[in-house]
């Protein structure tokens, strides 16, 4: 083939014309393929990460006495994720309590609960579960469609659940908490994120831990949720298992929140609780909540031993005014009788001596 100095003319012009043209285009794609990550973005709102190394704050707390063993940044506000869902336990708990629900409660799934997110049973419009099937899915799964589900069976909708969790943390002191959501994930655009503190979701555990009910799922880490399609649940919290003791509660994760976990655990009759918030690695958040939970057993102190009862002062203060009436009419009684006694002897006694001295006057004459 014979190339002239025309012919490379051409080829170059012709090359030059090809990447001119194409070059907008390219440039075109490269923008969209560059915008679409910014689309999905926009769907969540903005929110600052709040996660730290080896956490952002932390405490241990000693059921039996209530008192602070160990705190590190405790009331940091952060991110509690899936943590939400033991405030969605304890209302639904107290629902139980009350009556208003059962475990045996059927509740049918409805289209917006089979769109939520994250980590889920994949539940799906129509299909219906116990309370208690839902209950195993939102603690071991953390099944936010399981969540939804059952916030919108006992308050009629979302809203309506979050209004009740924000009540209870009211009533049970947590000052510096504020949820936005019934499952903990990252708000969507124009929400708020659920805000919390490791003191605060201390308080929360505190009143878990009252109730055996609450660490029955707690302390389960495997359950078959569907048999058809197969679906088995495997909890997150990997402390179950590894640490002496330990029986719950929860763990917490997206991005911007780090890592979370609220545990606790007992031994020879003595409970703590530890709650590590916004750890940047989930190792790091394991073992800091280990450690923690057993540097509190080697140094608790001792329980301070049972006041004394004092039955006299318990007598005293139980007799009935009934009682204590007929108590002093009895002494009334015994009173009269003897002054009745010590009435008659006299009459005797003068009644000798006049006698006496009668027959002294006959025995003269």
């Amino acid at each position: 083939m014979i190339i002239n100095k025309r012919s490379i003319s051409c080829l170059v012009l012709a090359l030059f014309t090809i990447v001119t043209i194409s070059s907008p285009a390219e440039c075109a794609t490269t923008k969209k393929k560059a915008k679409a990550p910014v689309k999905s973005s926009s769907s969540r709102a903005q929110i600052a990460a709040a996660s730290a190394n080896p956490y952002l704050g932390a405490i241990v707390v000693d059921v039996a006495t209530g008192k602070t063993i160990f705190e590190d940044n405790a009331d940091k506000p952060g991110y509690p994720a899936s943590m939400v869902k033991l405030m969605d336990l304890l209302i639904i708990l107290d629902q139980i309590k009350k009556g208003a629900l059962t475990l045996e409660d059927k509740i049918t799934i409805n289209a917006e609960t089979a769109l939520v997110g994250g980590s889920q049973v994949y539940l799906k419009q129509g299909e219906v579960f116990s309370v208690n099937d839902l209950l195993y899915a939102m603690i071991i799964q953390s099944a936010n469609d399981a969540a939804t589900a059952l916030a919108i069976h006992i308050a009629g909708s979302k809203e309506g659940f979050i209004q009740l969790m924000n009540a209870k943390a009211a009533e049970l002191g947590m000052k510096s908490t504020k949820f936005g959501s019934v499952h903990g994930l990252p708000p969507s655009s124009g929400n708020t994120p659920d805000v919390t503190t490791a003191r605060d979701m201390s308080i929360l555990c505190m009143e878990l831990v009252k109730r055996p009910e609450a660490l029955r799922y707690t302390s389960t880490t495997f359950r078959v949720f569907r048999q058809n399609p197969l679906f088995e649940m495997r909890s997150h919290n990997y402390l179950i298992g590894s640490l002496n003791g330990c029986d719950g509660l929860k763990t917490g994760y997206f991005r911007l929140a780090g890592f979370s976990i609220s545990a606790t655990a007992i031994r020879n009759d003595r409970r703590v609780i530890a709650v590590v918030m916004g750890s940047n690695d989930r190792k790091v958040r394991d073992a800091k909540a280990g450690e923690l939970i057993t540097s509190a057993f080697m140094n608790l102190p001792p329980l301070p031993p049972p006041k004394p009862v004092v039955t006299n002062i318990v007598q005293t203060v139980t007799v009935p005014e009934r009682d204590k009436k007929d108590q002093n009419k009895g002494k009334g009684s015994n009173k009269k009788t003897r002054m009745a006694l010590y009435a008659g002897l006299l009459v005797i006694g003068v009644a000798v001596v006049v006698r006496f001295f009668r027959l002294s006057s006959i025995t003269r004459h």
